[in-house]
């Protein structure tokens, strides 16, 4: 699967990408520029938009002052996956000339008392409902992409962070239980995407508790889903596909051949080409909305999942092909435009165009 892009602005100070660039895997000029995106946001404090629950007078602090490890990129979650991002190009290409200057903000960020700090908001009564489960699911992303980083660096950051990602893995355990009905939404709020890293994180860390919960929630809320209504995506301002990131989530889940019947039922129109809406990159028209922009990230969420769920068909599934396709698609038209020029893309959409790119 290959996609001609058009990447980097010249203001990132990187040559555009040759007219043939593979969707996949990530390639070194791809993580410098990703890393130079990042690197531009994780100390930018304001402007950013606060996600707590305000109690009283008192609680009313900086950005930096309530978040000292995640409080750049806008938010905490762009903060969270913007780490994440900087740990995997460094992990995978240690040379990179961006390594120096991630690996200074990783250990100023990533100290035990920052994250000490971090860890308190979440156990505030009001703020049961922080970041979940979109920021959540970021932060075992970041916990799991460090636990299996052969680095001394790494672990002592993993070591750092383990206690917030066990908060939150308990989070998991103690909530979802209690979320009678999944939320299909294509942004924060969506289950099937919430739950998909964490499962990730659960099974690299050998976190069984996690790991059954999380399997148990993906069958009684999606094990009977059948004929999608995928025709319907996207909305106005997605940045997460419904319909995909379910099935996403579910091929992780049941095993191989349970899981090609259950998408047959699932998307059945697939294997022609339907539907339509769903198989065409989305059009943005102002990128500088910040929620039009989020159709940049459907475009390179849409990519990954279409990926993922490919690679659990069989070769000769001729519904194989038609994701494989749309997924080439997918990524070019992402790919053109993670560096806008814009803040309201550029503080979080190099960290989708990195996993992706780290989807086979």
């Amino acid at each position: 699967m290959r996609t001609s892009t058009a990447l980097i602005l010249m203001s990132l100070g990187v040559a555009p990408m040759p007219a043939a660039e593979p969707a996949g895997p990530l390639t070194r000029s791809q993580a410098s520029a990703f890393a130079k995106l990042a690197l531009k946001g994780i100390d930018k404090e304001y402007p950013h938009k606060p996600g707590v629950v305000w109690a009283a007078a008192d609680d009313v602090k900086s950005p930096k002052a309530l978040h000292p490890a995640f409080f750049g990129c806008f938010d905490w979650h762009s903060a969270v996956h913007g780490h994440w991002l900087l740990v995997r190009v460094v992990k995978t290409f240690p040379d990179l000339p961006e390594a120096k200057r991630a690996r200074e903000v990783l250990n100023d960020h990533l100290t035990a008392d920052k994250i000490k700090t971090e860890a308190a908001v979440f156990a505030q009564k009001e703020q049961k409902s922080f970041e979940r489960p979109y920021g959540w699911t970021w932060l075992l992303k970041l916990a799991a992409e460090l636990h299996t980083w052969d680095d001394a660096d790494a672990r002592t950051w993993a070591a750092n962070l383990k206690p917030l990602a066990e908060l939150i893995a308990g989070r998991y355990v103690e909530y979802f239980p209690k979320q009678t009905y999944p939320i299909r939404s294509g942004v924060h709020s969506n289950t099937a995407f919430g739950l998909s890293f964490a499962h990730d994180y659960a099974k690299t860390t050998g976190d069984k508790k996690l790991l059954t919960a999380i399997e148990e929630r993906a069958k009684a809320y999606y094990g009977k889903d059948t004929d999608a209504p995928a025709q319907w995506e996207p909305d106005g301002a997605d940045f997460l596909s419904p319909s995909l990131c379910e099935a996403d989530l579910m091929r992780r889940v049941l095993p191989a051949d349970e899981f090609r019947a259950w998408f047959h039922r699932y998307l059945p129109g697939v294997a022609k080409g339907e539907p339509a809406t769903l198989l065409a990159p989305a059009t943005v028209t102002d990128r500088t909305d910040p929620q039009l922009v989020h159709l940049d990230g459907l475009n390179l969420s849409r990519a990954w999942c279409m990926k993922g769920i490919a690679a659990a068909l069989s070769a000769d599934d001729p519904a194989r092909k038609v994701l494989l396709d749309s997924a080439a698609k997918h990524a070019e038209a992402g790919l053109k435009h993670v560096a806008s020029g814009d803040y309201a893309g550029e503080h979080w959409l190099a960290s989708f165009a990195v996993y992706m790119l780290s989807v086979e």
